[in-house]
């Protein structure tokens, strides 16, 4: 089940209607091959394997790639919400300026346009800060949560916090940008909270940190098992404060079947080519010539050729 919590922003006439993308790889945003992988493994995990209830959220969705991709794996009953800013003032001039650096960009119909060329309904959408995730999303009602919102520490904190209030207890909470150089408040919100022994790590990719609020072992346990048949994907084992972590890296994994458009376009068929234009027939005069040239001894072309311009003076 999906709706949308407000009505979808209009915008002026004047601003440009966003292109409807043709595929998934059209759609702007950061989401490695080997991360499609593993979302697609955790959720499917959850669908089929071991079945868990509750809804999707994703805090910070940009152009909607990864809400793209998240949205096929909704089942019946569930609700999957979407929180973001978009085009809305930030809070605070720190987050306004990083809405201004990193996301000039971003609106909230680009984002409405992209999502639903692939998916019939809207997601519930909050354009708003993520600190008011927790008032809007019920408590302990999400499996999956996807948090690549803010990059500054104090929203992290607020996003992890909320994140523990609306994920259910086996719930797989997904932190982007854990480790990268230029978001540095990431890395200093999220190990701090896995520090303290209340956030529970799974698993790191290059971007992403897949952890848990409850226990971790059953989760971990099925992933190295999966990965132990799998080549095009490494994997290694760390021990942190005497509990282990899964690394992972890429070694070419494939990805997933890309989500497909709505309405795919229809191709259009290429152009007969165009007929060869008759060539003109040769004049009697020339056709002479060149039987002349190829048939005739030289000498005896010149002599008629000279013939019959004696002829015409």
């Amino acid at each position: 089940m999906s709706h949308v919590s407000q009505a979808p922003v209009t915008t002026p006439d004047a601003e440009p209607v966003p292109p409807v993308p043709t595929s998934f790889d059209e759609v702007k945003g950061w989401f490695s091959a080997h991360d499609q992988v593993l979302f697609d493994w955790f959720l499917t995990r959850q669908n089929e394997a071991a079945p868990v209830a509750g809804d999707l959220l994703e805090l910070g969705a940009f152009m909607g790639k990864s809400a793209i991709f998240l949205g096929g794996y909704l089942r019946d009953g569930e609700e999957f919400t979407v929180c973001d800013l978009f085009d809305s003032p930030a809070p605070d001039d720190f987050n306004l300026e990083e809405v201004r650096d990193s996301y000039p960009t971003l609106t909230r119909r680009g984002f409405e346009t992209n999502y639903l060329a692939f998916h019939e309904a809207l997601p519930t959408v909050i354009q708003a800060p993520t600190s008011v995730v927790a008032e809007k999303v019920r408590p302990g009602s999400c499996r999956f949560v996807h948090i690549d919102a803010s990059h500054l520490h104090e929203h992290v904190v607020q996003d992890i916090a909320s994140s523990r209030i609306v994920a259910a207890p086996d719930a797989v909470v997904v932190f982007d940008d854990y480790r990268s150089a230029h978001c540095p408040g990431v890395a200093a919100a999220v190990w701090a909270a896995v520090a303290t022994g209340e956030l529970h790590p799974i698993a790191v990719s290059a971007s992403k940190l897949y952890a848990t609020w409850g226990d971790p072992q059953p989760q971990q346990a099925a992933l190295l098992g999966w990965l132990e048949d799998r080549s095009d994907l490494w994997h290694g084992v760390d021990v942190i404060d005497g509990k282990p972590l899964v690394r992972i890296g890429d070694e070419g994994a494939p990805v997933p079947p890309a989500p497909q458009p709505l309405h795919p376009p229809v191709p259009v068929p290429a152009a007969a080519p165009a007929p060869a234009a008759p060539r003109p027939a040769p004049r009697p005069g020339v056709r002479w010539r060149r039987l002349a040239k190829d048939l005739l001894p030289p000498l005896v072309t010149r002599a008629i050729v000279a013939r019959r311009r004696r002829a015409r003076a």
